[in-house]
């Protein structure tokens, strides 16, 4: 049988982590109000583990207190939420069993989980045995004469991992620890473990059997039922994996007191058991009840049937615990050379992005007011040149040490922070406000800063490279995404290099600018176009906020959007109040300073609190679907091709894409006709598995297409879709 095993790093104990940033004085200061909001997390309590699909919580009984021949169980009991379910001893077709890890003081043993029996639970074509609703899986514990109370606790504690999975499978985990009272009854989930206790199978007597039949069917004879079950329909459940079709059609009947079964062997049959323990189970009278035989199998089991064949790319994707971890058809390797020569392409490309284009326009008018100084145009060439390339080897150097300490992160992960999206928000909104001529820097900064300022151009060319770098790393242009793919696998020095030629491709036009003068002629002269030009940049500022408060919109919900936009009003209330005369400015900047803090004290948790990252549910009949392992992998076995997109909502070249090529009718009409199954991976958050599945397929970042096809290796489609290449290669399917 086709068992799928998923390895994806998931902690169901969340926690938030501080991100360092590239420093310059604009957005440390924004990052750090950014992060005084956040207020910390309230400690859950020990015994319980709460994640968007389950509520794990670990629980005993012990009647007669903790003491030698006493009954003491302990527990971890698994309520899902509604459509999810967890895995039997024996999963079925897929999935994997829950597994419990004890640590127990000495003198204390554990036994093995007293399975209650599960349901079949149908997925596609295929069939699991699990549970769903709340389950206990119960652990008897055996307390020794050697066994010593410390402070008058029985401390359990227990780590255990599951794969919860509805049409997608996330593997969990969490860490348990629980204080069991030595004196005196603990009896609080008795109900629980009597309803576990119930829904346990009886053992029956010997004398079952089960026998092959014509090599392809397991005739299973049970008895010992009592009698009182003669002539009922019974579910069958074998312990056993990987031997029986789950999902295949099989029948049942009674000879006399004895319950006989058909049922088609599987044709991946890995397993060929001397003895088959099988469940039987029934529901009635409001309760259910099982049954438990071990069947002695008569005969020798099919030749050739021990080892089950795979395809070749379901198999790559089973033993790497990943989605069809096979090499990636992206063309020949690239080398260091080739890398270097991508990257100064690809920031070359990114001063044509649409997220870079405010930057450039301020960068106009400083050219065209220096015009005729050969001297201070060079100087703010070389400035923002520093900046661009120092911004960029910064955040590659921040991106590949927090990677070094076990993150799974990659380009862009800046923007997954809903902080750092609203701190970018604020920081346009201001120079939206101050191009459109709100007000003046100069006016409202102290008149010592304002000078320092004045004297110091290059600074402000210097911070205005890091601004440039902050918009658009995150939005990957051709030719970036394998050479970027290819330097977070580079040792430091080397990847830090691919990194720096990558800022020296974006600020080249500048950099030529200022250091030829005849470019300088080129430009036109100042005049009064200048200042309506100033005004007119204010509004590709504030359609990037208008992007800003989308992407948060994505992380945090339309609370956390509606919240930031009135943050932004307050906010321009300020700034419009301390660029008023006298006692205006006095009072409606004290008025607008304090509405604005009531406002920030209000609405700013709602800001940087990302909503549950729960997979949205497709709607049926739906063109696309949310992406999983589980998904990509279902389709394969079926012999689907699939198409992946990999995206962000603060992706603007995904955006494109989006609304262009894979919207084109002509490339949808070729999808359906080739089945193709479709697939969205959204990474607007952070998730670990997405970021694994990138750096299985040689990138660091969105957007990143990829065709899979069972026996073939992914293909790896442009950053920039078109329409030919994309109904080229749905052909070749």
């Amino acid at each position: 049988m086709m068992r799928w095993n998923f390895a994806v790093g998931h902690r169901s104990h969340l926690r938030l982590r501080p991100i360092s940033m590239p420093h310059h004085p604009a957005l440390a200061l924004l990052l750090a109000a950014s992060s005084a909001l956040a207020a910390p997390a309230a400690l859950a309590d020990a015994a319980v583990v709460t994640t968007p699909q389950v509520r794990a919580e670990l629980v005993a009984l012990a009647p007669q207190g903790v003491a030698p021949g006493q009954p003491l169980w302990v527990g971890l009991s698994i309520a899902h939420k509604p459509e999810w379910h967890t895995y039997w001893k024996n999963p079925g077709d897929s999935g994997l069993p829950t597994e419990l890890r004890w640590q127990l003081p000495a003198g204390v043993q554990a036994g093995g989980i007293a399975w209650p029996v599960p349901h079949k639970i149908p997925i596609g074509p295929l069939a699991n045995y699990g549970y769903e609703n709340t389950v206990l899986l119960p652990v008897p514990l055996t307390v020794g004469p050697d066994f010593q109370a410390r402070g008058g606790q029985l401390q359990v504690k227990l780590s255990a991992s599951w794969l919860v999975c509805r049409k997608e499978c996330i593997p969990e985990e969490g860490e348990f620890t629980l204080e069991v009272p030595v004196q005196g009854a603990t009896a609080l989930h008795q109900a629980a473990f009597d309803a576990a206790a119930a829904a346990h199978p009886k053992a029956l007597p010997a004398g079952s059997t089960a026998d092959i039949a014509d090599g392809k069917t397991l005739v299973v004879a049970v008895r010992g039922l009592p009698p009182a079950l003669q002539g009922r329909t019974l579910e069958f459940f074998p312990e056993t994996a990987e031997v029986i079709e789950t999902a295949g059609a099989w029948t049942q009947a009674w000879d006399g007191a004895v319950w006989t079964a058909r049922v088609p062997l599987s044709d991946q049959r890995s397993q060929s058991p001397a003895v088959m323990p099988v469940v039987l189970a029934l529901d009635a009278d409001g309760r259910r009840q099982a049954w438990r035989a071990e069947a002695a199998v008569a005969g020798p089991w099919p030749q050739g049937a021990a080892v089950a064949t795979v395809s070749p790319a379901l198999s790559a994707a089973l033993e790497a615990n990943a989605v069809a971890r096979q090499p990636v058809d992206a063309g020949r390797p690239i080398g260091l050379f080739a890398a270097l020569a991508g990257a100064l392409l690809g920031g070359l490309i990114l001063n044509f992005m649409p997220c870079v284009f405010p930057v450039l326009a301020i960068k106009m008018l400083g050219f065209a007011r220096h015009a005729g100084e050969q001297r201070a145009l060079r100087l703010h060439g070389l400035a923002y040149s520093a900046g661009v390339v120092l911004s960029f080897v910064a955040l590659a150097g921040l991106l590949l040490g927090l990677r070094a300490a076990g993150e799974q992160l990659g380009w862009g992960f800046q923007l997954q922070s809903p902080g750092v999206v609203a701190a970018l928000a604020v920081l346009f909104t201001l120079l939206g406000l101050n191009l459109a001529g709100l007000f003046d820097f100069g006016h409202m900064l102290p008149s010592r800063v304002a000078s320092a300022q004045a004297r110091n151009p290059v600074t402000d060319a210097f911070l205005s490279g890091v601004l440039a770098v902050a918009i658009a790393s995150p939005c990957t242009a051709p030719f970036m995404g394998a050479s970027m793919g290819f330097a977070v696998g580079l040792p430091t020095a080397q990847a830090l290099l691919v990194f720096a030629v990558l800022g020296l491709g974006m600020a080249l036009p500048f950099l030529l600018a200022s250091l030829v003068p005849a470019m300088v002629r080129w430009l036109p002269r100042p005049g009064p176009w200048m200042d309506v030009f100033r005004r007119c940049m204010a509004f590709p500022m504030f359609a990037t906020v208008a992007w800003l408060v989308w992407v948060l919109g994505q992380q945090t919900g339309i609370d956390g959007a509606a919240a930031l936009l009135l943050l932004l009003v307050a906010l321009a209330a300020v700034v419009w109040a301390l660029g008023l005369a006298g006692r205006a400015r006095l009072f409606m900047g004290t008025l607008a300073l304090l509405l604005a803090v009531g406002m920030l004290g209000l609405f700013g948790p709602a800001v940087l609190r990302p909503v549950e990252a729960a997979t949205p549910v497709a709607a049926a009949g739906a063109r696309w679907q949310p992406w999983a392992p589980a998904q990509v992998q279902q389709a394969l076995a079926q012999g689907r091709p699939v198409f992946v997109d990999f995206t962000a909502a603060w992706c603007v070249t995904c955006q494109y894409n989006k609304r262009t090529a894979l919207a084109d009718k002509s490339v949808l009409a070729d999808l359906g006709a080739k089945n193709v199954q479709l697939l969205t991976a959204d990474w607007t958050r952070r998730d670990p598995a997405i970021t694994a599945a990138l750096r299985d397929l040689g990138r660091s970042g969105v957007p990143v297409y990829v065709l899979y096809r069972q026996g073939s290796a992914p293909v790896v489609l442009s950053e920039i879709l078109s329409v030919a290449e994309l109904r080229a290669a749905i052909a070749s399917l």
